[in-house]
C-alpha cells in the first residue's frame, strides 16, 4: 500500500470534514501499479497555515480554495510554483472567474472543482490526478535509471491489451461451443466487435512503435524533398473507409504541391493523426477540411472538423503522454492517448509548433507550423 498526502485548504470546516469523509477508505488501483494508493488528509483553514504544512509535510495533492482569510489561494499556488514543488494543485472554489482561471492555470493549477461538489466528483478527480501523478513520478524515476521506455511499454501494454484479448477470447469460446447454433449470422455482432478490438490493439502497437523511435533519441531519418499534398492524399485515401463508416466527408482543399525537407514517414504520422482524430471526434454527417500552404517563412498544415470540440481547459492537456479527454461525449471513443503526444514530439523535431482552436459542439482546428528558412 502507498499513501498520497492530500492537503485541503479551505476556511469552511464543512468542506474540510466532508473531504476527509469522502476520501476515508477510498483507494486507487491500476493494473500497472504494484500496490494500491490510499490518502492521508491534511487540513489548513488559512493560506498561511497551508504554506507551513506544505514546507513541513510536502503533500502530493492540494485542494485549494481561493477565498481565504489572509493570503488568498492564488498566492499559495504561486508559492508552490516558485518553490518548484512536485505537487498537483486543484482549485476548489465557488468564485472562479475567467481571470482567476487563466492566472491559476498559468501558475500551474491542474484543474478546477466547483463547490459544492459531490463525493463522486471528488473521487473521480482524485483518481485521475493520482494516475497522472503516479505515471509522471514513475517515468521520472525510470528515466534516471535509463528504463523509461520499458516502463511505459510494459505498463500500457498490460493495461490496454489485456481487456480486448479477454473479450476476443470470450467471443471465440462462444463461437467454438456453438452456443447460438450453427448459423454464422448469429455470431456476426461478436465477429464485428472482435474486429474492432483487433483494430484498437493494432493502433496501440503502432503508436508504441512510433513513440519508441522518438523517445530513443533516434534523429530524423531519410530527409528528402517531400510533397505534403501527395502524402495528405494518401492519408485521406487510407482513412476514407473509416470516414464513410462514421458518415463524415473529408475534403483536401489544396491541389498544388507544397514541398519541404522531411522524413515522409514522419509527415505521414502527423497527417494520419490529425485526420483520424478529426474523423473520430466528429459528428454524424460532419466534415473535415484540410489545408496545406506556404505562408511567409513557414509551411502550415490545418485540419478542421465540425465535431464535438473541446473546452479551453481540455486543450491544455491534449499533448501529454497517455492522456485522453474524457467526458460524456467521448466515453465510447477508444484510443491509446499517445497519438497527439507523438505528433507534438515529431513537430518539435522540426522546430515546429502546433496551434489548437476549439469550441464545444462547434469543432476544432489543429494547425501545424513548420518554419522555413
Amino acid at each position: 500500500m502507498a499513501e498520497y498526502k492530500v492537503l485541503v485548504v479551505d476556511d469552511e470546516l464543512g468542506i474540510r470534514m466532508g473531504t476527509r469523509r469522502i476520501l476515508q477508505n477510498f483507494r486507487v488501483d491500476y493494473p500497472f501499479m504494484d500496490e494500491h494508493i490510499e490518502y492521508i488528509v491534511l487540513e489548513a483553514p488559512t493560506g498561511e497555515e497551508a504554506i507551513e504544512i506544505i514546507d513541513r509535510e510536502m503533500p502530493d495533492i492540494i485542494l485549494l480554495d481561493n477565498k481565504l482569510p489572509g493570503i488568498q489561494g492564488i498566492e499559495v499556488l504561486e508559492y508552490v510554483k516558485k518553490k518548484l514543488y512536485d505537487i498537483v494543485v486543484v482549485m476548489i472554489t465557488s468564485y472562479a472567474s475567467l481571470e482567476l482561471a487563466v492566472k491559476a492555470t498559468r501558475d500551474g493549477a491542474y484543474d478546477f472543482i466547483p463547490k459544492p461538489f459531490t463525493p463522486q466528483e471528488l473521487r473521480s478527480s482524485l483518481e485521475n490526478i493520482t494516475k497522472q501523478l503516479f505515471l509522471k513520478r514513475m517515468t521520472q524515476k525510470m528515466n534516471k535509471e535509463g528504463k523509461q521506455i520499458r516502463f511505459q511499454f510494459l505498463s500500457v501494454l498490460s493495461h490496454e491489451l489485456k481487456a480486448p484479448l479477454n473479450a476476443i477470447e470470450g467471443y471465440l469460446k462462444i463461437m467454438d461451443d456453438r452456443q447460438f447454433g450453427d448459423n454464422i449470422q448469429a455470431y456476426q455482432e461478436m465477429i464485428n466487435r472482435s474486429m474492432e478490438r483487433v483494430t484498437g490493439m493494432r493502433s496501440l502497437i503502432m503508436d508504441l512503435l512510433d513513440l519508441t523511435k522518438i523517445e530513443s533519441g533516434t534523429p530524423v531519418q531519410n530527409l528528402q524533398k517531400v510533397d505534403l499534398t501527395s502524402i495528405a492524399k494518401i492519408s485521406v485515401d487510407t482513412l476514407r473507409p473509416y470516414a464513410i463508416q462514421k458518415d463524415v466527408d473529408i475534403y483536401l482543399n489544396t491541389k498544388e504541391a507544397v514541398v519541404m525537407d522531411a522524413d515522409p514517414k514522419e509527415i505521414e504520422i502527423i497527417l494520419n493523426n490529425l485526420i483520424s482524430n478529426a474523423v473520430k471526434y466528429n459528428k454524424q454527417g460532419g466534415r473535415v477540411d484540410i489545408f496545406i500552404k506556404k505562408e511567409d517563412n513557414a509551411i502550415k498544415i490545418s485540419v478542421s472538423d465540425s465535431g464535438i470540440g473541446m473546452t479551453e481547459e481540455e486543450t491544455t492537456r491534449l499533448f501529454q503522454d497517455f492522456v485522453r479527454i474524457k467526458n460524456q461525449k467521448t466515453k465510447n471513443i477508444t484510443g491509446s492517448g499517445l497519438g497527439l503526444s507523438i505528433l507534438k514530439k515529431i513537430v518539435e523535431m522540426y522546430h515546429g509548433d502546433i496551434e489548437v482552436q476549439s469550441k464545444p459542439d462547434q469543432g476544432s482546428t489543429f494547425t501545424v507550423i513548420f518554419p522555413q528558412d
